[in-house]
């Protein structure tokens, strides 16, 4: 095949996401790595064929001649993807993709590698090999080095050895051969491997696809909707950073929210709130694990910001680097060529008030778990309480609020409402401690909060709460306000603002995260997870049917590979922000669990 059909193929988020816990790799229908940080998640994009590359190709492609169609499925249950080509004389091959994950003598083995092994099935079919790094985010080339076996790649922040049973030059100068055997292909740290490519292929599958199933078969998942909670779990837990225990809110950066609208950031952060959405979802699959880890990153980044009071910023690095200065990045067009792309994220300067309650709920567990080895004792408790007092004196401040406005600031609903459920969660785990002074503090502190947060963010005059104090706009971050606990689903406040927001915020089946103009102007897409707490909110007042019809839609909308972005535009559906979406993926397994049938129900 020619360079000119691939380069003429227009990207897309049809993508499947395979990683470890250190890295991560987005691969296209055609087995293209096209998106890869090395030697982690917020690293040098080495593959970064995604975005456009304006002096490379960045990307690393298993190249069917004369291609016809492909197919692609994840093993079950696992995050082994398998890709399948067929060519126009017969001739079929298959790509396996994984990166290694296992336990071995008690500790866990994942390496900053991948593994791919391409198969013969039928026919008679001819490859190319086009291995094709970039560094600094695709402004040149890698030194290389080779050897008999082997090629080393210098790139931006690590060096890299490919080993190959395929012979060097072949993949050196990408020339075409036919696939007569398995070939094989580990590309990992620069050691030299102590058994074939082929052996140590076909025991790290063998090892990392029992990992997984093992460690899907222990989700508590619904009845219904069980193949798309499950991925969706691998999802999340694909995109938190096992050294340190951080949770990034996508693997990617600058995939726009919709075409041309320079609404393009950088996800490959931290951010406390929405790592907080994913620990809370994976604690209701019975992932607790992932909720320790996080908690010791919250801790150490409490540590880092100053451990004696003040603020805490919203988003942090995965090894905790507080400052992600934000600059645009040239050498990289953009995805489809609408750029800027950004690297780093300004988000870090800003005040969001709700990140007290964020650290609050996803540490709740600890207390109450009897499942936990280690509890959350009185000493985590007093660690948490620091979350509590910047809670009580920020409720009230003015913030950039969830949805991150860099224009505007005002007392954001939620904000506040968030900084009452850590007054009331830190209440509920002092009285499990035996703490009393401590837990009528923190109950007499959210009494009041909620009182005033009432008064000021209920509108008379509009009949339903507003996204901030004496406004008169909705978002959609106010149908959380029963999910935390601020108020029963079934009063009649939170039903009428339910209705209002359905009828002013919703776009036939989705909806928008809000409608009014902000920093960039009008947003154009719906932001997924605010469709699936829509589901959620309309499931908790009674409207259940109307809440799977939506539901479902929202499967629909999923990738050939069961995977959501951030945003969907209304009139063709198509995937748009920054992916995989770990708030889409969190949004959909706790849709799945309110609407499911219970397993005593159904069977």
């Amino acid at each position: 095949m020619s360079d000119s059909p691939e380069k003429s193929r227009q990207v897309s988020l049809d993508l499947g996401v395979i990683g470890n816990g250190s890295i991560a790799a987005l691969i296209d229908d055609r087995a293209s790595i096209v998106w890869c940080c090395l030697p982690r998640f917020d690293a040098d994009a080495s593959f970064c064929a995604l975005l456009s590359p304006t002096s490379g190709d960045g990307d690393w492609t298993i190249e069917l001649e004369d291609f016809e169609r492909s197919e692609q499925h994840y093993l079950p249950n696992t995050a082994v993807l398998i890709t399948r080509m067929f060519d126009r004389h017969g001739g079929v091959i298959e790509v396996i993709d994984f990166a290694p994950r296992h336990n071995v003598k008690g500790r866990l083995y994942h390496p900053v590698t991948l593994a791919r092994r391409v198969n013969p099935l039928s026919g008679s079919p001819r490859i190319r090999v086009r291995m094709r790094p970039l560094c600094d985010y695709g402004a040149t080339s890698p030194k290389t080095t080779s050897g008999s076996n082997h090629i080393r790649y210098l790139l931006s922040d690590t060096v890299q050895r490919l080993t190959s049973d395929v012979s060097t030059p072949m993949i050196e100068r990408g020339l075409a051969f036919g696939l007569e055997h398995p070939a094989h292909f580990v590309f990992g740290p620069d050691e030299t491997l102590d058994q074939s490519p082929a052996d140590y292929i076909h025991h790290m599958l063998e090892r990392t696809a029992s990992y997984w199933r093992e460690w899907s078969r222990y989700l508590a998942v619904p009845y219904e909707w069980q193949e798309p909670v499950i991925r969706a779990a691998i999802t999340l837990k694909l995109c938190q950073y096992e050294a340190t225990g951080a949770i990034v809110a996508a693997l990617t950066t600058s995939i726009p929210e919709f075409p041309g609208s320079s609404r393009n950031w950088d996800y490959r952060y931290c951010w406390l709130r929405d790592a907080g959405f994913t620990v809370r979802a994976m604690n209701r699959l019975g992932v607790t694990r992932s909720m320790e880890e996080y908690i010791h990153y919250v801790f150490n980044v409490i540590a880092a910001d100053g451990e004696e009071g003040g603020e805490i910023g919203p988003v942090f690095g995965i090894t905790f680097e507080r400052e992600l200065t934000e600059r645009q990045c040239d050498s990289l067009a953009g995805y489809r060529g609408m750029g800027p792309v950004r690297v780093g994220n300004d988000a870090w300067r800003q005040r969001q008030n709700d990140v007290y309650g964020s650290v609050v709920l996803a540490a709740a567990q600890l207390f109450f778990d009897c499942r936990l080895e280690h509890r959350g004792d009185e000493l985590t408790f007093h660690r948490l309480e620091r979350m509590g007092d910047e809670a009580l004196r920020m409720a009230e401040q003015p913030d950039a609020g969830l949805w991150e406005y860099r224009g505007r600031a005002a007392v954001h609903t939620y904000s506040a409402a968030m900084c009452w459920a850590a007054c009331n969660r830190l209440a509920h785990i002092a009285t499990e401690l035996g703490l009393d002074d401590r837990a009528r503090y923190w109950h007499d502190s959210a009494v009041k909060l909620h009182k005033d947060i009432e008064k000021r963010a209920w509108s008379d005059e509009l009949g339903h709460f507003v996204e901030s104090y004496e406004g008169e706009n909705l978002d959609a971050s106010l149908l959380l306000l029963s999910n935390i606990g601020f108020i029963d689903a079934s009063d009649p406040r939170f039903v009428a603002t339910v209705d209002a927001i359905g009828e002013k915020l919703g776009q036939g089946e989705y909806l928008f995260r809000y409608v009014a103009p902000d920093d960039f102007g009008t947003p154009k897409t719906s932001f997924s997870v605010c469709t699936f707490w829509y589901i959620e909110a309309l499931a908790a007042t009674g409207r259940k049917d109307r809440a799977r019809l939506l539901f479902e839609n929202m499967l629909e909308q999923r990738n050939a590979l069961g995977l959501l972005s951030e945003d969907i535009a209304p009139g063709s559906g198509e995937a748009w922000g920054n992916f995989p979406q770990t708030y889409s993926m969190v949004g959909l397994i706790q849709a799945a669990l309110r609407l499911s049938r219970s397993w005593e129900d159904a069977l």
